[in-house]
């Protein structure tokens, strides 16, 4: 992120209009009215995005769950589309879906969860949601099933070993090309940084291989399972293909070190997103769950000065997208999950009051209180439409070194909805609450 200068030199006029807005054209999250009205602003869209704050917040996980569920029971909605691994992902898509070979727990299920952050989707909340998810498909047919799935592209070899895997069962001679194409890869260990590493002093790369496969998977229907098989199956092996391709990419882009490798893995996010909607019904309609920095529309900040672009903002360019609501999360102070370098041990972080004249800033002073902004609300000069910082916290965070997490945001336009919570707490990893004995204090939460 890119530290901007202190919004306490604002005009005090400019900020205390900007209060005066919040504290007219919000309502209070509580207000069984305003969420009705945000359930029905949602409910006509083709997708909706959620955002959040930081990737270690317990609230912005109940709340999407919460919104998640009601689109699904009540509006028919048709999948969630994570910030994760494909492959991982897969893993509690088939205990949701009452696969033959799934976990048998959704416990079991989000176990597959190994790649550093687990504690993004290996967490109490989200087990909360998979196991009402699977409920939720006990009574549906095997075409109205709702999914889980996950659009990142960092699953390189793993994407690898579970196409060759799936090949093994319906097309061996398929099975066969894949592995002689993917042995490229196997100087690098299984590591794709170090396959990333060795670019930079050998440039030999294994683009054409992954590009040859997803050819051969694609273009002459190699890998076709039998008709019985789950239409997930054979879907599933595709899109493992095409993540193998796109994650080459990116890390291949990673030794250039510029916004190219950002840019590969958005672009394949939403790629993926518009392929679950071709895969369900023409009328699909799909539910997302990703950081701010991916929801929000990048044109709305600093990133499109940088050249970065989003899932939100190619979602609301692309023709194959209709009705695209962008939804982002935001709070004044609290507590979350994160860790002070990559690889770091998590750890349970204090969140400190927003820096001053930031939008968390201009709705803690409006009040306080947990409260919904829809965007297309406000007048078009709005003082809320001025540029402020707007707090991101990744899995990497210093509460001390707080300039450097507050992103130049223009908040109506990167958010058809905010929503902003006075307080927040850190998210319950299971690897914080590994025994039964020692569940979150108030679990379930009951959304």
């Amino acid at each position: 992120m890119i530290a901007i200068r202190d919004d306490a030199s604002r005009p005090a006029a400019t900020t205390d209009a900007a209060i005066a807005d919040v504290r007219s054209m919000t309502d209070e999250l509580d207000d069984p009215t305003a969420l009705t009205a945000l359930r029905e602003h949602l409910a006509d869209s083709q997708v909706v995005m959620f955002g959040e704050a930081s990737h270690g917040t317990s609230e912005y996980y109940q709340w999407r769950s919460r919104l998640s569920a009601q689109l699904l029971r009540e509006h028919e909605f048709d999948f969630v589309a994570v910030e994760g691994d494909w492959t991982d992902c897969f893993a509690v898509n088939r205990y949701v879906k009452g696969f033959a070979d799934a976990a048998l727990e959704a416990r079991d299920a989000l176990s597959a969860f190994e790649r550093w952050p687990t504690w993004l989707w290996a967490n109490w909340e989200v087990l909360e949601f998979v196991d009402w998810l699977a409920s939720h498909n006990e009574t549906r047919g095997t075409g109205e099933m709702a999914g889980f799935y996950g659009l990142d592209v960092y699953s390189l070899f793993e994407s690898m070993q579970a196409l060759v895997d799936y090949l093994e069962g319906v097309d061996p001679d398929a099975a066969t090309e894949a592995r002689e194409a993917y042995r490229c890869f196997e100087p690098y260990g299984d590591d794709a940084r170090a396959y990333a590493r060795s670019i930079r002093f050998a440039p030999k790369s294994c683009e054409d291989e992954v590009v040859e496969v997803l050819s051969r998977l694609t273009e002459d229907g190699r890998g076709n399972g039998d008709e019985g098989d789950h239409p997930d199956e054979r879907f599933s092996a595709e899109q493992n293909a095409l993540v193998a391709k796109n994650a080459e990419a990116y890390y291949r882009a990673m030794v250039d070190g510029d916004s190219d490798s950002w840019n590969v893995r958005d672009r394949h996010m939403t790629d993926t997103l518009s392929r679950l909607l071709a895969h369900h019904e023409s009328d699909a309609r799909g539910i997302v769950w990703a950081h701010n920095t991916h929801v929000g529309d990048a044109r709305a900040t600093d990133m499109e000065r940088r050249g970065r672009h989003n899932i939100g903002q190619l979602a609301r360019e692309r023709s194959d997208f209709a009705d695209v609501t962008l939804v982002g999360f935001g709070s004044h102070h609290g507590s979350v999950v994160a860790a002070e370098s990559w690889d770091a041990p998590m750890e349970r972080l204090p969140v400190p009051p927003a820096k001053t004249g930031s939008y968390e800033d201009v709705f803690h002073r409006a009040g306080g209180g947990d409260r919904v902004l829809v965007s297309d609300e406000l007048g078009a000069n709005s003082p809320l439409a001025t540029e402020r910082g707007h707090r991101a916290i990744g899995v990497v965070y210093d509460p001390d070194r707080e300039d450097g997490n507050y992103v130049p945001t223009v908040l109506p336009e990167r958010y058809d909805v905010f929503v902003y919570l006075e307080e927040t707490s850190a998210l319950h990893p299971l690897e914080m609450h590994a025994e039964r004995e020692e569940v979150p204090e108030l679990y379930p939460w009951g959304f």
